[in-house]
């Protein structure tokens, strides 16, 4: 039986900030993936990047979720890069329902350009693009390791977290019993 929550998508999905609404809603743990490698690091994931490269970065992300994936009662709130190494998901299918927060890509572009974040894969001449190319590849990846998939295109942080409990409550893979909600 599932305990945890592993939310995936791209940058800009609304990972991180859909976790902490729906952490508290259930009253369960948030844990935010990217932050505990940032933490691990002792540096923002952009000087990761820069510093010693996108495979030191992974390296780091599997470790971290090799670690939390054995948690319980957790919303984890995964980097978007996630789905690109099987066996992050084969960890967090283990304890987690995976739910892939779906965006269509001009909102990720207008999110993503909005928000403060540097974003080492979009640092390039044409971000849309640069957004496009990755989706192409990505989508298929996180469309399989999901067990659901919820549109966040027109849903702000608290519609997609009830959007999820709903979701949740139909599911009998996942335990909800173990969890209130508020």
């Amino acid at each position: 039986m599932k305990t945890n929550i592993a939310l995936i998508g791209f940058m800009g999905a609304g990972k991180s900030a859909v976790g902490r609404a729906l952490a508290a809603k259930l009253d369960m743990e948030c844990i935010d993936l990217d932050s505990l490698i940032e933490e691990k690091a002792g540096r923002p994931i952009a000087g990761i990047f820069a510093r010693d490269g996108e495979p030191a970065f992974r390296r780091m992300e599997a470790e971290i979720c090799e670690h939390v994936a054995h948690r319980e009662r957790a919303v984890i709130a995964c980097g978007g890069g996630i789905v690109l190494e099987q066996n992050n998901i084969d960890l967090l299918r283990k304890s987690s329902f995976i739910v892939y927060l779906a965006t269509e890509p001009a909102i990720l572009l207008q999110r993503i350009l909005n928000s403060p974040e540097k974003r080492p894969l979009l640092e390039v001449v044409d971000p849309a693009s640069a957004i496009n190319d990755l989706l192409k590849y990505r989508r298929p990846l996180y469309e399989k390791a999901a067990h659901i998939i919820i549109d966040t295109s027109q849903l702000d942080i608290d519609s997609a977290a009830d959007k999820i409990s709903e979701e949740l409550v139909k599911n009998e893979s996942f335990n909800l019993q173990k969890h209130s909600t508020r």
